[in-house]
């Protein structure tokens, strides 16, 4: 614990934790302080003026990175016939219907995103108490039901990222890893911070996007001036 407290104290120093950084000088400080041996995830969090208790103001979407995440996404695609075929080509990595329910039911859930048909719909909804509480379950609104499960899975290989409100209000993904350029990380920064601005439930009263702080996945966190995103 040592010397993990000594580290975080080394990461720190320089960094006001009182004060909202410009974007770009937020990238340079997490990209600075990210130490570890492994390429750390980047991630943006971000306090909404929602209360997701309500219907009306929750806030759900899915954003396409410019510049993708950084990570090699496991996808699975629930889809029959030449749809299952479609998916393969666009490089799926688990394609399936009543087999690949069977799997699933079996607790054997060895992907990070699914898409489903939706034709493929009836099935695939017998296991939502399993792949909903992993955020796993298909669904329109974020275009993870759909009929063109090719470009879905282009999407998802490509940097598709899904948000969700947390029961705090918070929204949060990932935007890329410490190894990415400055401006390719800003780039998705942006990309995110607009897509969850899209995403205003109708209920929202007052401010909507409240504060913001970024971090890498071993680093520290630091706070950013909001007004400093849109793009000019």
């Amino acid at each position: 614990m040592g010397k993990i407290a000594k580290r975080m104290k080394a990461a720190y120093e320089g960094i006001d934790r009182n004060k909202s950084y410009a974007l770009e000088e937020a990238v340079k400080l997490i990209k600075s302080r990210a130490s570890a041996k492994f390429d750390e995830s980047v991630e943006i969090a971000i306090n909404l003026g929602v209360d997701p208790r309500h219907a009306d103001q929750m806030v759900r979407g899915v954003c396409i990175l410019p510049n993708g995440t950084g990570k090699d996404v496991k996808v699975a695609v629930f889809a029959r016939g030449d749809k299952a075929e479609e998916a393969k080509a666009a490089g799926a990595d688990i394609v399936g219907a009543e087999d690949l329910v069977a799997e699933v039911q079996a607790g054997n859930i060895n992907f990070e995103r699914c898409i489903a048909t939706p034709d493929m719909m009836p099935l695939v909804g017998r296991l939502g108490k399993v792949l909903g509480p992993r955020g796993l379950m298909p669904n329109p609104k974020v275009g993870t039901v759909t009929p063109d499960v090719a470009q879905a899975v282009r999407d998802a290989k490509g940097g598709a990222v899904e948000f969700r409100v947390e029961k705090g209000g918070i929204v949060h993904g990932g935007v890329g890893k410490v190894s990415f350029e400055e401006q390719k990380l800003v780039e998705n920064i942006r990309a995110f911070w607009d897509a969850v601005n899209r995403a205003k439930p109708t209920g929202a009263k007052g401010t909507y996007m409240k504060k913001a702080a970024m971090s890498s996945t071993m680093g520290p966190g630091v706070k950013v001036d909001l007004s400093t995103v849109p793009a000019a």
